[in-house]
């Protein structure tokens, strides 16, 4: 998911901002916080700086040494500053919708959660429909209305879904 936010946010950039003196500061470069939870006492978000110039498996490593560091309070300062967009992932706890609070002076959080195995509509190439059983999650975005509209959230997160499914994945990981 994290990957798929990166390439995205290229496409939605007023996402990827801050808010600053009566200003939109709009970024050029993509810094990941994480949201990690530290034994139910509160969270961190440790930053994946420049996470448009990594490939998946470089992000992967970087978010669980990061979340590793969280955990055992062995994060710097230079870990937990300059994001500029933040992930949560209350999903593993088999959430169906969470609200998360942004991560000011960002404009907006994303949370994934839970997936599960349901019924979904598939269509054929030749436009016949049928039943089948996928993992289906829900993204919810957080985000303040003085930075960009509905309407903008909503091409974002169809935009991210689109990435997701469509992505060659494998690709990546070669």
């Amino acid at each position: 998911i994290a990957r798929a936010l990166s390439s995205a946010l290229r496409e939605f950039p007023y996402l990827n901002a801050s808010v600053g003196d009566g200003e939109l500061i709009v970024h050029q470069q993509t810094n990941l916080a994480i949201a990690v939870d530290i034994n139910f006492e509160g969270l961190l978000t440790p930053v994946v700086h420049d996470v448009d110039s990594k490939r998946l498996r470089a992000i992967a490593r970087e978010i669980v040494e990061l979340a590793n560091r969280a955990r055992t309070k062995h994060l710097t300062a230079d870990d937990i500053v300059g994001g500029t967009f933040t992930i949560t992932n209350a999903g593993q706890y088999g959430t169906m919708m969470q609200f998360p609070i942004i991560n000011q002076p960002q404009v907006a959080i994303l949370s994934t959660d839970g997936v599960s195995r349901k019924p979904v509509v598939i269509t054929d190439a030749h436009g016949n429909e049928s039943i089948g059983i996928h993992s289906v999650g829900v993204l919810a975005l957080a985000w303040d209305h003085r930075a960009f509209d509905g309407a903008y959230a909503a091409a974002f997160l169809n935009r991210l879904r689109e990435i997701l499914q469509t992505h060659d994945w494998e690709a990546e990981l070669a």
